[in-house]
């Protein structure tokens, strides 16, 4: 019902979901995503946020331990459709303490404490 309501208005998106975007524009924010077996997560981080920081937002010993990041994007695994495929797509990647997390990256940590 809602996508047939906002269709009838002409609009793409509700009023939240644009207030919500123009909220993280004007923070300069950005989400990045980790995934598991028992939970997925999305974590809010600064724009521009190194990789051992955006760690550290999960937990210090992660930021202080920080050895590496598998990384690859949302839209890849919308587009092959598991971590599997995406991996076998060549499409994942090790990043290091001077990788610039993006929005939509999701992210496997490597560390060592």
């Amino acid at each position: 019902e809602r996508q047939m309501f906002l269709e009838e208005l002409g609009l793409e998106e509700t009023g939240l979901d644009r207030m919500i975007h123009a909220g993280y524009h004007l923070l300069d924010l950005a989400t990045y995503f980790t995934v598991g077996d028992k939970e997925n997560r999305a974590w809010t981080i600064r724009k521009n946020m190194k990789a051992p920081q955006a760690a550290g937002k999960i937990h210090s010993d992660f930021e202080k331990g920080f050895i590496r990041a598998e990384v690859f994007h949302f839209d890849d695994l919308v587009q092959y459709k598991s971590e599997h495929a995406v991996k076998e797509a060549g499409k994942m990647r090790l990043e290091g303490k001077e990788y610039v997390v993006k929005d939509g990256d999701i992210m496997h940590f490597r560390f060592n404490v």
